[in-house]
């Protein structure tokens, strides 16, 4: 296999071809075949999206329940589980970036930027397949919850909020085929690579001194995913209602999917801000106290 570095294999070596040979021989099927058809496509109607949150909710405050009646779960025990948990989807993530990022860089570098986030052609089978199995994985990332309930750990509502609305958010941007899902798609995989590493590495016990810039992270990913559907949205509702206004054109997408693009990504900014700012700012703030009081103690 030779190692050459373009536009149409920006990492030395095209990736989708093994991907190819991985699907087909887990599935029995070539990934050409994929194609997302809402209501047909495993776990690809609104009903099962409905229902597996309602049973997520169940199971996390259901075990929660039973949990005040039991103790935790011994460390020794979920050690393994968890440690293959976050091992894998950090394996997972990081192949569905490259993956991506292999397929959006040409649409990039030979069409601009406007293309690659708006142009209907933008979204080929190839993309929708790689969506479709980032969809799955929110799924999968579903057991994190899971986990916290085992522990008795508090149950943010942050954590389950986001997690089960980021499943419907995938959901409803494949069946609207919004092309500029791979913007916050790839940052999402960026962090979900080091987050997992993260929880991979702490499980064995290693102390991981950037814990507090994984939720800088969080929140910059979401700035910039929301200058780029706020963009992609306004450029699509000015050229179809108000075209005498400044635009660049239409964009791939329907109106719902986009306005409930913008709503929950503004909402999961302004959540972790907050999160941010009591978990941080408040630690922060009683070291200083505590800080101070020692050097009081010791002028006495």
């Amino acid at each position: 296999m030779s190692i050459s570095f373009s536009a149409e294999q920006p990492f030395g070596i095209k990736l989708y071809p093994l991907f190819e040979k991985a699907y087909e021989t887990i599935v029995g099927q070539p990934a050409s075949a994929f194609a997302f058809a809402p209501g047909v496509t495993p776990f690809a109607s609104t009903n099962e999206v409905m229902i597996s949150c309602v049973v997520y909710f169940v199971a996390i405050f259901g075990g929660q329940f039973l949990m005040k009646h039991l103790p935790a779960f011994k460390p020794q025990i979920l050690k393994v589980p968890f440690q293959i948990h976050n091992f894998l989807l950090t394996i997972v993530s990081g192949t569905l970036l490259l993956l991506l990022a292999e397929q959006i860089w040409p649409k990039y570098q030979q069409h601009g930027l406007f293309y690659a986030v708006c142009e209907p052609s933008s979204w080929d089978q190839k993309v929708e397949l790689i969506y479709y199995m980032n969809y799955l994985v929110k799924f999968w990332e579903l057991l994190d919850t899971v986990f916290l309930v085992l522990k008795k750990k508090k149950l943010e509502f942050l954590h389950y909020f986001h997690h089960s609305m980021t499943m419907v958010l995938c959901f409803t941007q494949l069946v609207a085929k919004t092309t500029v899902s791979w913007v916050p798609i790839l940052l999402n995989l960026c962090v979900h690579v080091l987050m997992y590493y993260y929880y991979f590495r702490t499980a064995s016990g290693a102390r991981i001194w950037w814990k507090k810039y994984l939720t800088t992270m969080q929140i910059v990913q979401f700035m910039i995913d929301l200058v780029a559907v706020y963009f992609c949205s306004y450029t699509y509702f000015t050229y179809t209602y108000y075209p005498w206004m400044p635009n660049m054109g239409s964009c791939a997408g329907t109106e719902l999917s986009a306005s409930f693009g913008c709503a929950l990504l503004s909402s999961y900014l302004l959540l972790f801000i907050n999160f941010y700012r009591i978990t941080y700012k408040k630690k922060a703030a009683l070291k200083q106290q505590q800080h101070q009081s020692k050097k009081s103690f010791k002028q006495q």
